[in-house]
């Protein structure tokens, strides 16, 4: 029997948190470990192998959030509202109470999608040797919408360290590689999840599932949304950690265009969607002088920020959604998802036809 630990940390988002916490609880093929009575409740009648605590700990919350999790607390393996320093604090402290061999955290704003778990665990009992696996995901707004699709490659360290982002919500680990490589340093509070992945990597090989596991959402008040500029500075902070590291700072040594070409480009990203269209036109010309077809691959992106300092603000808008349209329709059609079957499913608009983007 394989024991899986999820940890949600949660603070003032009850508008997103009750569909969290049911996209976990409705897994199939998992039996949950409770604090009452160390009981299990069954989630269906599959084949049980794997058992599934979950732990809620919340920042505090004041919006109507802990009434959400009183009506589940029967169903977890425990949780707790106090004030914390951040979401890294909230879940580390998760962390140190899970028992579990595979270990994720899945934010109070994101989703699991159906079998995500089991598709986890099987990939990592196949593969004892490895330390992380991550799958596919989608982008949703605020009311569930499919926005786009996020897939990624087979990547290693090489890759991380030249800042391919992989979702954190579609990311499993396992607990002895995150032992030894330990928790989330605190002290970070954008780049959190990839410092970590890093230094996971280091350990043990990491692997890419070709299912779509995770679904996250898009809102104003998220972060990559919302301080979406102050991401840049904590990927060149996670970049000059990884020139402390002996390991680490020989693989830049050796592949330094192709670290700088990622980061900047990254960077670039993140000052235009905070409005820095002048920084992200200084950063994308960095990236092209390093890694020139990589940098092109936002060659609408580079565009729309010459217009914007061009004056041409309307033209450039219009612009880039009708670029951002046509590439997130693209996106959603080379995912392995039949999203026909995601109606219905916490958190997903019910409602929508997604006939267009179905496989």
């Amino acid at each position: 029997m394989t024991l899986v630990s999820i940890i949600t940390p949660s603070y003032n988002q009850a508008q997103f948190l009750e569909h969290t916490l049911q996209s976990v609880l409705q897994q199939e093929g998992v039996r949950l470990v409770t604090t009452k009575d160390g009981r299990r409740g069954l989630r269906d009648d599959s084949p049980i192998d794997i058992d599934l605590e979950y732990f809620v700990i919340d920042g505090g919350s004041t919006d109507g959030s802990l009434s959400l999790i009183d009506q589940i607390s029967d169903r977890l393996a425990g949780w707790v509202s106090e004030k914390d320093q951040g979401q890294a604090e909230a879940i580390n402290k998760g962390f140190a109470r899970a028992r579990g061999e595979i270990i994720a955290w899945l934010n109070s704003d994101d989703l699991l999608l159906p079998g995500a778990v089991r598709k986890a665990v099987e990939t990592l009992q196949a593969n004892p040797d490895l330390g992380m696996v991550y799958g596919d995901a989608i982008t949703i707004d605020p009311d569930g919408r499919p926005l786009s699709g996020l897939s990624f490659g087979n990547w290693g360290l090489i890759e991380l360290l030249s800042f391919r982002m992989i979702c954190q919500p579609a990311v499993f680990m396992r607990r002895e590689v995150l032992e030894q490589a330990g928790y989330l340093d605190e002290s970070y509070h954008f780049m959190l999840d990839h410092h970590l992945w890093i230094r996971l990597a280091r350990l043990a090989p990491i692997q890419h599932i070709s299912e779509v596991l995770a679904a996250a959402r898009h809102h104003p008040q998220a972060k990559n949304v919302s301080q979406a500029a102050a991401f840049s500075a904590e990927t060149q902070r996670v970049l000059k950690w990884a020139l402390t590291q002996p390991d680490l700072s020989e693989l830049f040594h050796h592949n330094r265009r192709l670290i700088l070409g990622g980061a900047y480009r990254l960077q670039a990203r993140y000052y235009l969607e905070g409005g820095q269209s002048a920084r992200a036109l200084e950063y994308y010309l960095r990236a092209l002088v390093n890694r020139p077809g990589y940098a092109l691959k936002h060659a609408h992106r580079m565009l729309y920020a010459l217009l914007s300092l061009l004056g041409a603000t309307r033209f450039a808008d219009h612009y880039l959604r009708r670029a951002a349209s046509h590439q997130k329709q693209q996106a959603l059609s080379r995912l392995s998802l039949n999203f026909t079957q995601l109606k219905g499913w916490q958190g997903i608009n019910a409602d929508l036809d997604f006939g267009s983007s179905s496989k």
